[in-house]
């Protein structure tokens, strides 16, 4: 079954085989056999964002740092948040739509405007998981509409007089300033938020953030040493930013059909996550591990399996580049394996 915790980094309880297949070694590679160069050029810094500067700042420097054309973060906080900030580097930017959109968890310092019972605002907190209406900022990226935000879960971790620490897990976008400022208009009394920091973006959680310093360090090493180890163990693959998405593996035949555009049919899948839903984001892999493209799924899970043809999903993003693995087709809008 598909996760419902957008947080987590496991896609499925079970992974199942359609047909057995083969992968060629001479095309593509394992993401963690990858030359130091593409594996920098197609890989995502788990960044743990300092207090201060933005993270237009802090992906900039990244950029910088490692000496690429391009970087991108997977969705913005404030100056003086600091926390998980995953920043996609180079060939990687294609992908950050799809984690820019996954669950957000946040550790929150809450301030009540006076004291309330603790009973009450544990409750009132209760109260906010869920699906909530929520108007965002005045001083905010986005246009000032009421909009549905879920907040997956809030749990409060401790209270100290006005002062309420929690934890929140909630969908993109969700903004926890005005969280803050809810609740305590619901309990009475305002509130705001104090303090806060982000500890997870999808796959990315705490256990392995690197700081701006250790990332120059490790940088410097490899260029002056040429030991690139800690740089392999600070910069992963950009696979592992796209493990919360639904998996279906592909036949090394159906792989440059994708890389061109074509939908995929049955019959170029291998295997595939349980629990995919018509409708459900996808992320396409090689036998190898590597990510081919983002789709739409067309099918489910169980019409993939009780069928030998048809359309199983709609390509949205390739990740790939084109003639990586040879053409298994012939000119056509989708692949028939």
């Amino acid at each position: 079954m598909t996760t419902n915790n957008p947080l987590s980094s496991e896609t499925s309880e079970k992974h199942i085989t359609i047909s057995e297949t083969k992968t060629d070694s001479v095309y593509g590679c394992s993401p963690y056999n990858r030359t130091i160069e593409d594996h920098i050029n197609m890989g995502v810094v788990n960044l743990d964002k300092p207090a201060g500067p933005t993270s237009h700042e802090v992906t900039a420097w990244v950029r910088d740092i490692l000496g690429l054309a391009k970087a991108g973060h997977s969705g913005s906080l404030d100056p003086k948040v600091t926390g998980v900030q995953p920043i996609m580097l180079g060939k990687a930017t294609k992908v950050i739509s799809a984690l820019r959109l996954s669950g957000k968890e946040y550790i929150c310092l809450m301030r009540l405007h006076d004291e309330v019972p603790e009973r009450q605002v544990i409750r009132t907190c209760k109260e906010f998981t869920g699906p909530i209406y929520q108007l965002p900022p005045i001083k905010s990226a986005v246009k000032r509409a009421l909009r549905v935000r879920t907040i997956y879960y809030l749990d409060v971790l401790e209270i100290d007089g006005r002062s309420v620490l929690m934890r929140v897990g909630c969908e993109a976008g969700t903004y926890i300033r005005k969280l803050c400022h809810d609740i305590g208009e619901v309990l009475g009394c305002g509130g705001n938020m104090q303090q806060l920091r982000r500890t997870g973006t999808g796959p990315f959680n705490e256990d392995t953030v690197v700081t701006l310093h250790d990332l120059k360090d490790a940088y410097m090493v490899w260029k002056e040493d040429g030991n690139e180890t800690e740089l392999r163990k600070m910069i992963r693959p950009m696979e592992e930013g796209l493990s919360h998405l639904a998996r279906i593996v592909i036949r090394d035949s159906a792989v440059d059909a994708i890389c061109h555009g074509a939908s995929l049919a049955v019959p170029g899948i291998a295997s595939l996550d349980v629990g995919i839903v018509k409708g459900d984001l996808v992320c396409l892999f090689t036998s190898k591990g590597e990510a081919v493209a983002t789709c739409r799924a067309s099918m489910n899970t169980g019409e993939i399996r009780e069928t030998t043809s048809g359309i199983a999903a709609i390509t949205e993003r390739v990740i790939m580049d084109a003639d990586v693995y040879p053409r298994g087709w012939k000119a056509r809008s989708s692949l028939d394996g």
